[in-house]
């Protein structure tokens, strides 16, 4: 059996991120308009609610960068599930020394090159709709929560790629998890709203503290700095979780 050789000149590490982000820049630069979608949902929302509840707009839009950012595990679940069912690139992928933990982060990055312009134009009006400066740590903070919901939501949308058969799976599936899971955290109302029993359940949600801690970080929700550490923990903790249990459940060889 043959072997190939490479020169000693040419790097054979660290070109995962750069050949998926390629991959999330060509699928923009080719078709523009696949950065308009996904704006469109949250910003439908954010129209409506506007209309209902005009005093809550600034924890509105923190909740559509949540939904965003959460709505890239949908996309990396029809990414992976495409590349394994139609193109066979799983095989690839298993073959080569990445590793299922470098491909989860290289098709995730890939899909928030696509997800970044939303972000971008959510994140200006973000900072009209405050109506004032606001410090650079609220910044970090909502920087931090969208970090850890687009890890966490992306290992789920791999995870649950592995699992489909059949292209026909991959839409209904994917819509209907993460709308699903999108509607049931308070992203775009304070968490005091929904009824006891549902405040309850949202509090198994991850980015139930997510929303909370950015909302908490602009001074749109009742924080203190006790309760915020707190909210960051408990973020962190399920989200770890979240990620180990996804990855665990990824049928990586043999797929």
């Amino acid at each position: 059996m043959a072997t190939v050789s490479y020169p000693a000149s040419v790097p054979r590490e660290g070109h995962v991120f750069p050949a998926f982000a390629l991959i999330g820049w060509r699928w923009i630069s080719r078709n523009p308009a696949s950065t308009v979608a996904p704006i469109l949902l949250p910003f439908i929302f954010l129209y409506f609610l506007f209309l209902i509840s005009p005093g809550l707009f600034p924890l509105e839009v923190i909740g559509a960068m949540l939904f965003t950012t959460q709505n890239i595990g949908s996309w990396v679940l029809g990414d992976s599930a495409t590349w394994r069912i139609e193109c066979a690139l799983q095989d690839l992928f298993v073959a080569s020394p990445m590793g299922k933990v470098r491909y989860l982060f290289g098709i995730a990055v890939s899909n928030l090159i696509a997800a970044a312009p939303a972000l971008v134009v959510l994140a200006v009006v973000l900072s009209f709709a405050v109506g004032h400066p606001v410090p650079w740590t609220s910044w970090a903070i909502l920087f931090g929560a969208l970090v850890v919901v687009w890890v966490l939501f992306s290992a789920i949308g791999v995870a649950m790629s592995s699992r489909l058969t059949s292209q026909r799976e991959i839409w209904p599936v994917g819509n209907l998890t993460f709308t699903v899971l999108g509607m049931l955290s308070p992203l775009y109302y304070p968490l005091s709203y929904l009824p006891p029993l549902w405040q309850q359940a949202a509090l198994f949600f991850p980015t139930t503290y997510a929303a909370i801690l950015a909302q908490g970080a602009f001074g749109l929700a009742p924080a203190s700095t006790g309760s915020m550490t707190i909210d960051a923990v408990l973020l962190l903790v399920l989200a770890v979780l979240g990620t180990a249990v996804a990855l665990s459940l990824y049928r990586w060889r043999g797929a």
